[in-house]
């Protein structure tokens, strides 16, 4: 992460209250920190300690799951805590009546990898095609399906927009395609 972000050992070493040598050992293993020391690094790193202490061993090939609920087959995407990337395949079409969409503090993002997607805001549809993307305020009712056959999405939730759609879907609602 030092080195990602430009930093010389020197640099990181003040702020993060350690020094040039002990910043060294613990890049190559050679040393350990107390949870305290940790926290100060993270922060000094302008990051989380849950990124800091990631395993870079751990799983790096995500396998797609069914939501048999929904009907759905998602890829996950780990990405940024608070943040969400879902790859899923919709045949549906949007819901025609505003009523079947869902509004919810966040904002989400989506990219048409494949296909033509249609996203429905309250009244408002708007045709995206392949290679486009969108952004809107969850705050809008909102959904999102495909036209005119298969299509394929990446969308982006924010944690606001992540758990709006966590409770709609606990709640026995429909869970739309990403949006």
């Amino acid at each position: 992460m030092r080195v990602a972000q430009g930093w010389s050992l020197d640099e990181l070493a003040t702020p993060a209250n350690l020094s040039q040598s002990s910043l060294s050992r613990i890049e190559n293993g050679r040393r350990r920190l107390a949870l305290d020391q940790l926290v100060t690094l993270a922060r000094a790193l302008d990051t989380t300690l849950d990124q800091l202490v990631e395993n870079a061993a751990e799983d790096v090939v995500f396998s797609p799951m069914i939501d048999a609920a929904h009907g759905l087959m998602r890829r996950p995407v780990k990405g940024d805590p608070g943040m969400t990337v879902m790859r899923q395949r919709t045949t549906d079409p949007p819901p025609d009546n505003p009523v079947r969409m869902r509004a919810h503090p966040g904002r989400e993002w989506l990219v048409v990898l494949s296909g033509a997607a249609v996203l429905a805001l309250g009244h408002r549809r708007f045709r995206v095609e392949t290679d486009q993307a969108a952004e809107f305020p969850t705050m809008m009712p909102h959904s999102i399906g495909a036209e005119g056959g298969p299509c394929e999405i990446m969308g982006i939730f924010d944690r606001d927009a992540r758990r709006g759609h966590q409770t709609n879907a606990d709640a026995g609602g429909s869970e739309p395609d990403t949006g």
